[in-house]
Formats: C-alpha cells, structure tokens, sequence
C-alpha cells in the first residue's frame, strides 16, 4: 500500500500540471507548455518566502500565487496574443517552450543549480493509512489535486464562463461573434493557470524540492497525463494523472530504474494510436 501512496503522491504532481494544461486550453485553444515552469517556480518561491523573507504560511502562498499569475499573464501578452488568429497552429507552443527555458534560466540565474528545501506545511511524521505509511503534506496534496480538479470540471461545464470558454476553444471566430470576449477569457485563463501553479508551490516544494529541473520532469509526464486522460477533460487529467504516477511506481518497485518510463512511455503511444483523443477526450465536431 505504501507503494500505491506513492504513486498517488506522484500521480498529483502530474495531475496539477495536466489540470493547469487543460485550464488554458479550454479557454483558448492554446497548449501552454511553459505550466510546468511556472510549478517550478512557484516552489523556488515558496522558498524565497518562507525561508529568506521567513514569513508564514498564509502570506508564502499569496506571494507565490500572485506572483506566478503575474508571469503567466506576462507570458499570455508577450508571447501568446500576438500570434493568436495565425493559422500556424504551432506557432503558440514554440513560442511557450520559449518561455519555460526562459523561466529555467531566470531561476539558474538567481537561486543556482542546487536543490532547496522549502518547508513543509504540516508535519512530517508519516501516517500509517491503510496498511501504507503516507507523509501528511503529500496526502494533502493529493486532496487538492483532487478537489482541484473536479471543481474545475464543474466550472467548465456548469457555468457561463466554463460553456463560454469551451465555445472559444473551439471556434474562436464564431464565439467572437456570438459576442464572447475571447481576449478577457484567454488572459483570465493563464492567470487562473498561474495562481494555481503558484499556491500550490509550498505542498509541491516541500516533497520534491526547489529544483531546477523540475519543470522539464513535469513536463513531459503531465502531458502523457493529458494524452493518457483526454485533453480538454478535467476529469481525463485526474485519471490520466494518478494512473501514470501508480503505474510509475509499481514498475519501479518490481524492476530496475529503466523499466518504468519505458512502460509508462509504451501505454502512452498505446493511447495514442488507439485513443488519439484520450480515454476521455470527446469529438471536436459538434451537431448544430
């Protein structure tokens, strides 16, 4: 059981970059790679917060969250909206790439390569949970994630801004019409996006550290988390996230260090040639 908790633990990391992917690419249609980046640097700081200005919880996470919205609506203005309407599909996750080198050299530049140790928000004595032992900063996060995620798919499907934002995603120029103010939504998008990424820099830092390369790590398993879960689904995120992070974890515990990111890597393109959507990814066409 303690290997399924670590699973779950890792599978939330996942989840949170997964989720931060979809909160944009349901609003406009662009696949923000740079999420992750923006995790990363919600946890150096977090850092900053706690250990060099030595503030409290409370005021660390506002700093963080507000903080990391800003750079991500930086990010929307500077290198996203110029290039929306282009017909180069590409042209916007280039141009976010861009962005999450930028971020990992700003964060080389200021704090270094060496791992920090951002404090934990509760304790860290393990918790014996059902017949596994589980640390409660990570349990928290796993409540998060989740709460996070199924209160984001209430909003996307149960709310004016959710619907609206779907219908920008899939056919910008028709919501411009119907009167959808699809710049507002976009930019309201990644500010979402990165007060996410920036309050949860705390519960993330305190289990995998202020490291440099976390983002690239996050990366790349949040994305098989969306292709596994179906993007644009919030719901596919939790499923597609929490499955890659156990899956991960029990290969590891019956293999080498080899063995997992193969298996992991191999149901990834298992999904993509069977499921090119997803497990919960819907048409893209609608009956009108």
């Amino acid at each position: 059981m303690t290997t399924l908790w670590s699973g779950l633990s890792d599978g939330a990391l996942y989840t949170l970059v997964g989720v931060g992917y979809n909160v944009v690419l349901l609003a406009s249609g662009v696949f923000n790679f740079a999420n992750a980046q923006l995790i990363m640097l919600g946890t150096y700081l977090a850092y900053f917060a706690a250990v060099t200005l030595k503030l409290p919880l409370v005021p660390t996470i506002l700093i963080g969250a507000l903080a990391v919205s800003l750079v991500a609506v930086v990010e929307e203005r500077v290198a996203i909206r110029p290039l929306m309407g282009r017909r180069d599909s590409h042209a916007t996750l280039i141009t976010s790439v861009g962005v999450a080198v930028a971020l990992d050299g700003i964060v080389l530049r200021i704090w270094g390569s060496q791992p920090l140790t951002v404090p934990a928000p509760l304790s860290s004595k393990p918790l014996n949970l059902l017949g596994g032992t589980i640390e409660p900063t990570a349990l928290l996060l796993i409540v998060l994630v989740v709460v996070l995620g199924l209160g984001l798919h209430v909003l996307s499907k149960k709310t004016i801004v959710g619907l609206a934002s779907l219908a920008s995603a899939e056919d910008r120029e028709a919501a411009m019409a119907r009167g959808v103010n699809v710049r507002m939504l976009a930019i309201g998008a990644f500010a979402l996006a990165g007060l996410i990424a920036g309050a949860f820099g705390v519960v993330v830092g305190s289990g995998t550290y202020a490291n440099p390369g976390l983002g690239d790590n996050l990366a790349l398993f949040g994305f098989v988390a969306i292709a596994i879960g179906g993007s644009g689904s919030q719901i596919g995120s939790l499923i597609g996230g929490f499955a890659t992070g156990i899956i991960y974890a029990e290969v590891s515990r019956y293999t080498n260090a080899d063995w997992p990111q193969i298996v992991v890597f191999a149901l990834f393109l298992l999904i993509l040639l069977t499921r090119p959507r997803g497990l919960f990814g819907g048409a893209v066409e609608r009956q009108v």
